[in-house]
């Protein structure tokens, strides 16, 4: 992957915060520049084709007491 050079603008604290980081992790602060930028890229990504995402039918509306059922059901399997 070809790296570019840019400039960015941002605020003092949060660069304060970077560099600390660096620091105690020993990484170079473009690193952590790097990675932030690429979430961002990530985030604005679109998809023309429609997902193929099943639709579930629960044969009726699920209430929170479902859910907490269900969710205390599976911990208490677990356990």
């Amino acid at each position: 992957m070809a790296l570019k050079k840019t400039t960015v603008m941002v605020d003092e604290e949060d660069l304060a915060l970077i560099k600390e980081a660096a620091a105690r992790e020993g990484r170079p602060e473009s690193e952590y520049f790097r990675e932030a930028f690429h979430v961002a890229a990530l985030r604005t990504r679109r998809w023309d084709d429609d997902w193929d995402i099943p639709r579930l039918d629960f044969g009726g509306p699920v209430t929170d007491e479902d859910i907490n059922r269900a969710v205390s059901d599976g911990v208490a399997d677990a356990e």
